[in-house]
Protein backbone atom coordinates (compact mmCIF):
# COMPACT_ATOMS: atom_id res chain seq x y z
CA UNK A 1 0.00 0.00 0.00
CA UNK A 2 1.52 3.60 -0.97
CA UNK A 3 1.56 6.54 1.15
CA UNK A 4 -1.73 8.28 -0.14
CA UNK A 5 -3.69 5.03 -0.28
CA UNK A 6 -2.54 4.67 3.69
CA UNK A 7 -3.67 8.42 4.14
CA UNK A 8 -6.99 7.57 2.63
CA UNK A 9 -7.82 4.65 5.01
CA UNK A 10 -6.13 6.39 8.02
CA UNK A 11 -6.75 9.88 7.83
CA UNK A 12 -9.75 10.70 5.60
CA UNK A 13 -12.37 7.96 5.04
CA UNK A 14 -12.93 7.92 8.73
CA UNK A 15 -13.96 11.63 8.81
CA UNK A 16 -16.48 10.69 5.60
CA UNK A 17 -14.10 12.57 3.03
CA UNK A 18 -12.24 11.20 0.05
CA UNK A 19 -8.28 12.07 -0.75
CA UNK A 20 -8.28 13.46 -4.12
CA UNK A 21 -4.42 14.24 -4.47
CA UNK A 22 -1.37 13.64 -1.82
CA UNK A 23 2.40 15.27 -2.09
CA UNK A 24 5.15 15.01 -0.31
CA UNK A 25 6.92 18.23 0.66
CA UNK A 26 9.91 20.10 2.49
CA UNK A 27 9.61 23.84 3.49
CA UNK A 28 11.69 25.54 0.90
CA UNK A 29 12.27 27.93 4.31
CA UNK A 30 12.27 25.66 7.29
CA UNK A 31 10.95 27.60 10.59
CA UNK A 32 13.01 28.31 13.69
CA UNK A 33 11.55 26.25 16.61
CA UNK A 34 12.94 27.62 20.20
CA UNK A 35 12.72 24.22 21.70
CA UNK A 36 14.98 22.59 19.01
CA UNK A 37 18.54 22.62 19.05
CA UNK A 38 20.46 24.88 16.32
CA UNK A 39 21.05 22.03 13.30
CA UNK A 40 18.30 19.49 14.85
CA UNK A 41 16.79 17.51 12.36
CA UNK A 42 13.07 17.06 12.67
CA UNK A 43 12.09 13.32 11.53
CA UNK A 44 9.17 13.79 10.66
CA UNK A 45 7.51 13.53 6.68
CA UNK A 46 5.18 16.23 5.40
CA UNK A 47 1.97 15.66 3.13
CA UNK A 48 -0.30 18.33 1.49
CA UNK A 49 -3.68 16.54 0.75
CA UNK A 50 -6.86 18.18 -1.13
CA UNK A 51 -9.52 15.73 -0.25
CA UNK A 52 -13.57 15.95 -0.81
CA UNK A 53 -16.41 15.41 1.86
CA UNK A 54 -19.17 12.64 0.69
CA UNK A 55 -22.14 13.92 1.53
CA UNK A 56 -23.86 16.78 0.12
CA UNK A 57 -22.76 19.71 -0.38
CA UNK A 58 -19.35 18.92 -1.08
CA UNK A 59 -17.06 20.85 1.07
CA UNK A 60 -13.16 20.63 -0.33
CA UNK A 61 -10.23 20.60 1.78
CA UNK A 62 -6.61 21.70 1.79
CA UNK A 63 -5.31 19.25 4.36
CA UNK A 64 -1.26 18.88 6.30
CA UNK A 65 -0.71 15.60 7.33
CA UNK A 66 2.47 14.55 9.33
CA UNK A 67 3.80 10.99 9.19
CA UNK A 68 6.50 11.14 12.62
CA UNK A 69 9.71 9.16 12.37
CA UNK A 70 9.69 5.43 13.79
CA UNK A 71 6.05 5.47 12.98
CA UNK A 72 3.23 4.23 10.47
CA UNK A 73 0.46 5.93 11.05
CA UNK A 74 -0.13 9.41 9.49
CA UNK A 75 -1.58 12.75 12.03
CA UNK A 76 -3.51 15.25 10.82
CA UNK A 77 -2.36 18.65 11.57
CA UNK A 78 -3.50 21.31 10.10
CA UNK A 79 -6.96 21.84 7.97
CA UNK A 80 -8.26 24.69 5.81
CA UNK A 81 -11.47 25.22 3.62
CA UNK A 82 -11.15 26.12 0.01
CA UNK A 83 -12.39 29.29 0.66
CA UNK A 84 -9.58 30.08 3.02
CA UNK A 85 -7.24 28.96 0.05
CA UNK A 86 -6.27 32.59 -1.56
CA UNK A 87 -3.62 31.85 -3.85
CA UNK A 88 -1.79 28.83 -5.47
CA UNK A 89 1.70 30.02 -6.88
CA UNK A 90 3.42 27.79 -9.17
CA UNK A 91 6.89 30.07 -9.03
CA UNK A 92 7.54 29.24 -12.70
CA UNK A 93 5.64 29.41 -15.73
CA UNK A 94 8.26 28.95 -17.93
CA UNK A 95 9.27 25.37 -16.84
CA UNK A 96 8.66 22.47 -14.63
CA UNK A 97 9.96 22.74 -11.50
CA UNK A 98 9.31 21.09 -7.69
CA UNK A 99 9.15 24.86 -5.81
CA UNK A 100 4.90 25.92 -5.27
CA UNK A 101 3.81 27.69 -2.60
CA UNK A 102 0.27 28.05 -0.85
CA UNK A 103 -1.40 31.33 0.83
CA UNK A 104 -4.53 31.08 3.05
CA UNK A 105 -6.12 33.79 4.90
CA UNK A 106 -3.95 33.18 8.26
CA UNK A 107 -0.80 31.27 6.62
CA UNK A 108 1.75 31.20 4.50
CA UNK A 109 3.82 28.11 3.41
CA UNK A 110 6.91 27.76 0.88
CA UNK A 111 7.17 24.14 -0.44
CA UNK A 112 9.34 22.00 -2.08
CA UNK A 113 7.77 18.28 -3.60
CA UNK A 114 10.16 15.35 -3.87
CA UNK A 115 9.74 15.89 -7.74
CA UNK A 116 8.42 18.41 -10.08
CA UNK A 117 6.30 15.80 -11.86
CA UNK A 118 4.29 15.19 -8.61
CA UNK A 119 4.06 19.10 -7.99
CA UNK A 120 2.42 19.02 -11.62
CA UNK A 121 0.06 16.65 -10.70
CA UNK A 122 -0.94 18.27 -7.39
CA UNK A 123 -1.34 21.51 -8.98
CA UNK A 124 -3.51 19.93 -11.81
CA UNK A 125 -6.05 18.15 -9.32
CA UNK A 126 -6.14 21.31 -7.17
CA UNK A 127 -6.90 23.57 -10.33
CA UNK A 128 -9.95 21.19 -11.62
CA UNK A 129 -11.01 20.35 -7.87
CA UNK A 130 -11.43 24.09 -7.14
CA UNK A 131 -12.75 24.99 -10.42
CA UNK A 132 -15.45 22.30 -9.63
CA UNK A 133 -16.45 23.39 -6.78
CA UNK A 134 -16.95 27.29 -7.85
CA UNK A 135 -18.98 26.26 -10.77
CA UNK A 136 -21.18 24.24 -8.32
CA UNK A 137 -21.52 27.38 -5.87
CA UNK A 138 -22.68 29.60 -8.23
CA UNK A 139 -25.11 27.27 -9.49
CA UNK A 140 -26.07 26.54 -5.85
CA UNK A 141 -26.47 30.84 -6.06
CA UNK A 142 -28.67 30.76 -8.59
CA UNK A 143 -31.66 29.52 -6.66
CA UNK A 144 -32.43 32.52 -4.69
CA UNK A 145 -32.90 34.29 -8.22
CA UNK A 146 -35.78 31.24 -9.29
CA UNK A 147 -37.24 31.81 -5.87
CA UNK A 148 -37.35 35.81 -6.49
CA UNK A 149 -39.13 35.37 -9.55
CA UNK A 150 -41.56 32.91 -8.66
CA UNK A 151 -42.44 35.25 -5.87
CA UNK A 152 -43.29 38.19 -8.77
CA UNK A 153 -45.55 35.86 -10.53
CA UNK A 154 -47.20 34.90 -7.44
CA UNK A 155 -47.68 38.71 -6.89
CA UNK A 156 -48.77 39.36 -10.68
CA UNK A 157 -51.36 36.33 -10.48
CA UNK A 158 -53.02 38.17 -6.53
CA UNK A 159 -53.29 41.35 -8.78
CA UNK A 160 -55.05 39.39 -11.44
CA UNK A 161 -57.46 38.33 -8.75
CA UNK A 162 -58.46 40.87 -6.66
CA UNK A 163 -60.68 38.76 -4.67
CA UNK A 164 -57.42 36.81 -3.11
CA UNK A 165 -56.02 40.30 -2.14
CA UNK A 166 -52.58 40.68 -1.43
CA UNK A 167 -51.05 41.26 2.24
CA UNK A 168 -48.13 43.41 3.38
CA UNK A 169 -46.55 40.65 4.78
CA UNK A 170 -45.72 39.19 1.03
CA UNK A 171 -44.56 42.69 0.18
CA UNK A 172 -41.76 42.71 2.70
CA UNK A 173 -41.03 39.55 2.37
CA UNK A 174 -39.43 40.17 -0.77
CA UNK A 175 -37.95 43.13 0.28
CA UNK A 176 -35.86 41.03 2.28
CA UNK A 177 -35.15 38.57 -0.07
CA UNK A 178 -33.82 41.23 -2.30
CA UNK A 179 -32.20 42.83 0.71
CA UNK A 180 -30.39 39.86 1.53
CA UNK A 181 -29.35 38.74 -2.12
CA UNK A 182 -27.71 42.34 -2.54
CA UNK A 183 -25.77 42.43 0.93
CA UNK A 184 -24.69 39.14 0.06
CA UNK A 185 -20.95 38.89 -1.03
CA UNK A 186 -19.58 35.87 -2.50
CA UNK A 187 -16.08 34.56 -1.62
CA UNK A 188 -13.73 35.21 -3.59
CA UNK A 189 -12.02 32.25 -5.89
CA UNK A 190 -8.72 30.98 -5.28
CA UNK A 191 -6.32 32.22 -7.68
CA UNK A 192 -3.36 30.46 -9.86
CA UNK A 193 -0.42 32.20 -10.66
CA UNK A 194 2.78 31.09 -12.29
CA UNK A 195 1.15 28.07 -13.70
CA UNK A 196 2.04 26.53 -16.61
CA UNK A 197 -0.42 26.43 -19.09
CA UNK A 198 -0.61 22.63 -19.58
CA UNK A 199 -1.74 23.01 -15.95
CA UNK A 200 -4.88 24.64 -16.12
CA UNK A 201 -5.36 24.30 -20.12
CA UNK A 202 -7.90 21.80 -22.02
CA UNK A 203 -5.17 19.00 -22.57
CA UNK A 204 -4.99 18.30 -18.94
CA UNK A 205 -5.69 14.38 -18.90
CA UNK A 206 -3.30 13.91 -21.30
CA UNK A 207 -0.88 15.85 -19.65
CA UNK A 208 -1.94 14.22 -16.27
CA UNK A 209 -0.86 10.69 -17.33
CA UNK A 210 2.64 11.63 -19.04
CA UNK A 211 3.40 12.95 -14.98
CA UNK A 212 2.51 9.92 -13.78
CA UNK A 213 4.70 8.46 -15.68
CA UNK A 214 7.59 10.65 -14.84
CA UNK A 215 6.94 10.06 -11.38
CA UNK A 216 6.83 6.44 -10.93
CA UNK A 217 10.49 6.57 -13.58
CA UNK A 218 11.56 8.52 -10.92
CA UNK A 219 10.81 6.01 -7.89
CA UNK A 220 12.10 2.97 -9.71
CA UNK A 221 15.32 5.29 -9.90
CA UNK A 222 15.90 6.33 -6.84
CA UNK A 223 15.22 1.95 -5.99
CA UNK A 224 17.67 1.40 -8.15
CA UNK A 225 20.20 3.88 -6.71
CA UNK A 226 19.46 3.01 -3.05
CA UNK A 227 19.89 -0.82 -3.71
CA UNK A 228 23.25 -0.18 -5.49
CA UNK A 229 24.26 2.22 -2.43
CA UNK A 230 23.06 -0.57 -0.08
CA UNK A 231 24.48 -3.77 -1.71
CA UNK A 232 27.99 -3.31 -0.96
CA UNK A 233 27.14 -2.97 2.68
CA UNK A 234 25.34 -6.02 3.37
CA UNK A 235 27.90 -7.71 1.37
CA UNK A 236 30.36 -6.85 3.75
CA UNK A 237 27.82 -7.75 6.79
CA UNK A 238 27.52 -10.99 5.56
CA UNK A 239 30.72 -11.59 5.21
CA UNK A 240 31.66 -10.22 8.66
CA UNK A 241 28.61 -12.35 9.94
CA UNK A 242 30.66 -16.17 8.28
CA UNK A 243 34.15 -15.41 10.25
CA UNK A 244 32.58 -14.34 13.10
CA UNK A 245 30.07 -17.92 13.45
CA UNK A 246 32.92 -19.92 11.89
CA UNK A 247 35.56 -18.46 14.86
CA UNK A 248 33.28 -19.08 17.63
CA UNK A 249 32.41 -22.44 16.74
CA UNK A 250 36.11 -23.71 15.19
CA UNK A 251 39.51 -22.15 14.00
CA UNK A 252 39.02 -20.47 10.50
CA UNK A 253 41.63 -22.45 8.20
CA UNK A 254 42.48 -21.48 4.58
CA UNK A 255 40.30 -23.60 2.54
CA UNK A 256 37.21 -22.05 5.24
CA UNK A 257 38.40 -19.11 4.23
CA UNK A 258 39.09 -19.34 0.61
CA UNK A 259 35.58 -21.00 -0.10
CA UNK A 260 33.92 -17.86 1.67
CA UNK A 261 35.69 -15.83 -0.92
CA UNK A 262 34.45 -17.81 -3.69
CA UNK A 263 30.94 -17.38 -1.87
CA UNK A 264 31.12 -13.37 -1.67
CA UNK A 265 32.70 -13.61 -5.71
CA UNK A 266 29.61 -15.45 -6.68
CA UNK A 267 27.07 -13.65 -4.75
CA UNK A 268 28.60 -9.68 -5.93
CA UNK A 269 28.46 -11.43 -9.75
CA UNK A 270 25.06 -12.26 -9.42
CA UNK A 271 24.14 -8.94 -7.73
CA UNK A 272 25.81 -7.02 -10.20
CA UNK A 273 24.02 -9.10 -13.14
CA UNK A 274 20.83 -8.41 -11.62
CA UNK A 275 21.32 -4.61 -11.17
CA UNK A 276 22.89 -4.37 -14.52
CA UNK A 277 19.82 -6.31 -15.79
CA UNK A 278 17.26 -3.45 -13.68
CA UNK A 279 19.40 -0.98 -15.46
CA UNK A 280 18.86 -1.60 -18.74
CA UNK A 281 14.54 -2.48 -17.74
CA UNK A 282 14.78 1.09 -16.67
CA UNK A 283 16.57 2.97 -19.51
CA UNK A 284 14.08 0.91 -21.78
CA UNK A 285 11.08 1.93 -19.59
CA UNK A 286 12.61 5.76 -19.67
CA UNK A 287 12.65 5.76 -23.78
CA UNK A 288 9.25 4.30 -24.00
CA UNK A 289 7.77 6.65 -21.32
CA UNK A 290 9.38 9.55 -23.39
CA UNK A 291 8.40 8.12 -27.05
CA UNK A 292 4.82 8.13 -25.42
CA UNK A 293 4.77 11.99 -23.76
CA UNK A 294 6.22 12.95 -27.34
CA UNK A 295 3.13 11.09 -29.12
CA UNK A 296 0.75 12.52 -26.06
CA UNK A 297 2.19 16.01 -26.57
CA UNK A 298 1.41 15.91 -30.06
CA UNK A 299 -1.68 14.77 -29.72
CA UNK A 300 -2.29 17.40 -27.11
CA UNK A 301 -1.59 20.31 -29.55
CA UNK A 302 -3.41 18.89 -32.18
CA UNK A 303 -6.52 18.43 -30.46
CA UNK A 304 -6.39 21.66 -28.63
CA UNK A 305 -6.33 23.77 -32.03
Amino acid sequence: MNSQSAINKEVFIPRDERLLVSVEVWRRKRKKISFLPPGAKRDYATFICVSVTNTVPHQLFITKVKQFGGSSSFTRRSQWTVEQLRQVNGINANKDSPEFDLVFDNAFDQWVARSSAEKCIFIQILYHACQTYWQGKAGSLGKPVKLIKVGQQGRATQGAHPEVGAGPSDSSASRTAKARRKSYVPPRETEFINCQSKLTGDACTMNLVIYRCKVFLNRMKNLIVANQNRSPGRVKATVKETLKSGQTRQRVTGGTLGNVAKRVNVTLGQRGDRLTHAEDKTVELMHKAQQFADTAHKLALKYSK
